[in-house]
Parts: structure tokens; C-alpha cells; sequence
């Protein structure tokens, strides 16, 4: 195929003509498609049935302390259930803190804490002129509409290949006292895929913060979300490299098995330095007398330990692999030899990011949306939902069917090239 770029007025204009003609055909079939989040599947959801039968009215129900887990008590989550998260976010035990479902609730909770309080006796942001908090970009709006809730300045980062550009974080935290905080997704990153190298992790650890209450949101939400057993992309561990820099108290670590179990009953965790979590606590015992303690003991005795975890995630890669290649064959098949976008082949995770030609993203999604397929917001993935060249588009391919997925990647690509087709005419008249 010739590139657009290539293509003379005339030409542009008939592969228009044909590609409409396309276009309406689809539309006329008033489809309703979603790849707007990255929700698991039903088929997905079925894969731990099994937890709903593992306790019941005849069951055990004390922890391997003896603590009745009917009854209050436990703030910090029961023992097996803090070892079980605690593998697989790759800290001691002792160092987490078992909530409840959400992972971003924790999240919201830590920086509203902040907020209002402080961090380990500083003063509360609120009481500050300025706090500002450094995004790398695309990333997850939900972490963004945090901050903005809270009315916190956010800046973007760029991202590279190995991670958000570290000379430019180091640039902000090592020198501005005002910026609190950045939020990471560090392994296979929404939306792009992307595992931080160990340099950049180590880099994250060696930071030295104008701000004593600087703290990194690593939001470690894929850790064990592998596409691939024989290509898996490796995170070092990063309470452990800034307790190496004699930094420990640095990071705020977040999980949970939202993607795992099932996101609306998940179990969710916070691992952070001793200091961190007794700051933490103080709070918590206000907050709640302990979380939901029968859905802790359920994710246990389903799971069992940190193999079993990891042995129900190969299951769930069976469903997603082939949904994600499905995808990216479409993506290399119609628009690769075009030129007129580019995307990631990520190793795990739950999205694919695409980089339309500059000012055509937010097009794209709206023509996508007239065929009847419904996409994550253009501009979502940056602060405020401002995309500055309006060109990512996050596609998240794990909630369709397989059929649903086939007619989907066809909409999402003739509206690609519709729209790349109506900037080169524009620009040839």
C-alpha cells in the first residue's frame, strides 16, 4: 500500500470514496461494542466461580492466628492473606497492609491523608500554597482525576522506552520543594505496556527530594499480569532498592487482584516502609475496625499461595493473548505501510496504546463511535484530559468477545484511516 503521505489529491479522494462505503455498511448494523475500559471478560470472571464455593456455612472460619474472621478486629488483614499479597508484590509480610476491593481507593484514601494531615508530620497540603505532583505521560486518568480532585498541580512526563524521563524527574523532585509526588505504573504501564528498566528503578531510588514528604505512588497493578510465559518483562523490586539508598520511607506501593479474582470483590494492599505504615495506621483507626475479613480468608484458601496466583493468571493470558494479537495483526496488516500511526506490542497488562497522526485522535474515537464502538476518551491518558498533541488513543481489548474483537479492530481501523485521509486532503487543497 502507498503511504497517504504519498498518495496525490486524486488518489486520497478515491480510497475515501471506497473506505465510506465500508464505513456505512458497518454503521448500518447499529453494533454496540465497547472497548472503552480495561474490564476482564466474562470468560475471564468464570475462572474463579470457584471462590464463591471455597467457604460457607460449615466452613472454618478462624485465621491461621484463631481470629474469628466474622467477627471486627484485624486492622492490618490477616496473616495468610498479608503473606499471600505480600509475594506478589515482592515485600516481607510485615510490611503490607491488607484493605478492601480497590486498589484505587487506597490511592484516593493516602493522598486525601496528605491532604488533609500530612505525611509523618508535615505539614498538611492543604496549608500550602503550592503542591504540585509529576504524571508520567500517556498514563491512567483515574490517578489523574485524583490529584485534580484534590486541586494538585500535575505536570506531565514524558515517557520513553525504559520509563518516564528520569532527567526531567529529577529535575522536578530534587529541586522543587512543592512537588509531593508522581504516580508510576511501572510494570506494562497504562496504557503503553512499558516495564521500567532496573536503571530507572534504581534512578526512581537514588532521587533526593527537596521535599521530605515526596513520596512515589508505584501502583504495581500488573505485576503478575504476563500475555506470555516465555516473554515476561522483569521489575526490580523498589522498597528494597531505596532502602539500599538509605531512602526507605520514600514509596507508597500499591496492588490488588482486582484483574485476578474479581474487580468489584477484590482484595487490595498498600506495602510501604515501617514508618509509613504506623503514619498510616493513625488514621486507619479512625477510619475502620478492620476490612473485610471472610473475603481475605476466601482469596486464600482459593489461591492457596503465590503459585496458585500465578498459575490462575496463566489461564487468564490464554484468553487475553489471543485477543491482544488479534488486535495488533489487524494494526500491522491495515496500517503499517500507511504511516499514519504507531503503537506498542506489550508483554502483559491490559492495553494497547496507539499514537494517531497529531490532532486526529480525538476524530478517531468520535468516527468510532458512529459505527456504534466505544473508546476510552481521547486525551484521557494525559492531566485534565488534554492530550497536548491530541494523538493517544488507548484501546483495551480484553472485554469484547472474540467476535465482538474482529468487527471492533475493523471500525477502530477504517476510522484511523477516514480520518488520517480527511487531514492529507485538507492539506493537499
Amino acid at each position: 500500500m502507498i503511504p497517504y503521505c504519498e498518495m496525490t489529491l486524486e488518489q486520497l479522494t478515491e480510497e475515501k470514496a471506497s473506505l465510506e462505503k465500508k464505513f456505512a455498511q458497518i454503521k448500518a448494523q447499529n453494533l454496540k461494542l465497547d472497548m472503552s475500559r480495561g474490564k476482564p471478560s466474562a470468560a475471564q470472571l468464570d475462572l474463579a466461580m470457584g471462590m464463591l464455593d471455597v467457604l460457607d456455612a460449615t466452613s472454618n472460619l478462624k485465621s491461621s492466628a484463631g481470629v474469628d474472621c466474622r467477627n471486627y478486629g484485624v486492622l492490618d488483614g490477616i496473616p495468610e492473606a498479608q503473606e499471600l499479597l505480600a509475594d506478589m508484590t515482592e515485600v516481607p509480610a510485615n510490611q503490607i497492609i491488607i484493605y478492601g476491593n480497590s486498589s484505587l481507593n487506597i490511592m484516593f484514601d493516602t493522598v486525601s491523608r496528605s491532604y488533609t494531615h500530612g505525611v509523618m508530620g508535615h505539614t498538611p497540603w492543604c496549608k500550602l500554597d503550592h503542591v504540585k505532583f509529576l504524571c508520567p505521560v500517556p498514563g491512567y486518568d483515574r490517578h489523574f482525576a485524583i490529584t485534580e480532585y484534590f486541586g494538585i498541580e500535575m505536570i506531565n512526563i514524558p515517557m520513553n522506552e525504559d520509563g518516564p524521563d528520569m532527567d526531567l524527574v529529577e529535575q522536578y523532585v530534587n529541586n522543587d520543594p512543592s512537588v509531593k509526588g508522581i504516580w508510576c505504573v511501572p510494570k506494562y504501564s497504562n496504557p503503553q505496556g512499558i516495564t521500567y528498566s532496573d536503571e530507572t528503578v534504581r534512578r526512581f531510588a537514588r532521587l533526593k527530594p527537596a521535599a521530605d514528604d515526596f513520596r512515589i505512588y508505584w501502583d504495581n497493578a500488573y505485576g503478575i499480569h504476563h500475555l506470555y510465559d516465555d516473554k515476561q518483562d522483569h521489575l526490580i523490586e523498589i522498597l528494597m532498592e531505596c532502602k539500599k539508598e538509605g531512602r526507605p520511607d520514600m514509596v507508597y506501593k500499591f496492588c490488588s487482584t482486582s484483574k485476578i479474582s474479581f474487580p468489584g470483590s477484590g482484595v487490595a494492599a498498600m506495602a510501604a516502609s515501617p514508618a509509613n505504615l504506623e503514619d498510616i495506621r493513625r488514621q486507619m483507626k479512625i477510619q475502620t475496625i478492620g476490612h473485610d475479613k471472610l473475603n481475605q480468608l476466601r482469596h486464600v484458601r482459593f489461591f492457596k499461595d503465590i503459585h496458585g496466583m500465578v498459575e490462575h493468571m496463566r489461564k487468564h493470558a490464554d484468553i487475553l493473548r489471543p485477543k491482544f494479537e488479534a488486535v495488533l495483526n489487524v494494526l500491522d496488516n491495515e496500517l503499517s505501510d500507511l504511516q499514519i500511526g504507531s503503537w506498542i506490542r506489550p508483554r502483559g497488562g491490559y492495553f494497547i496504546s496507539f499514537d494517531a497522526l497529531p490532532g486526529c485522535a480525538k476524530a478517531i474515537v468520535a468516527k468510532a463511535k458512529e459505527a456504534g464502538l466505544s473508546m476510552t476518551g481521547a486525551g484521557a491518558t494525559y492531566p485534565y484530559g488534554k492530550d497536548p498533541i491530541d494523538s493517544n488513543i488507548r484501546i483495551a481489548p480484553s472485554f469484547p468477545t472474540p467476535e465482538e474483537l474482529a468487527i471492533a479492530a475493523e471500525i477502530f481501523v477504517l476510522s484511523v484511516k477516514l480520518v488520517s485521509l480527511d487531514k492529507f486532503i485538507e492539506l493537499r487543497q
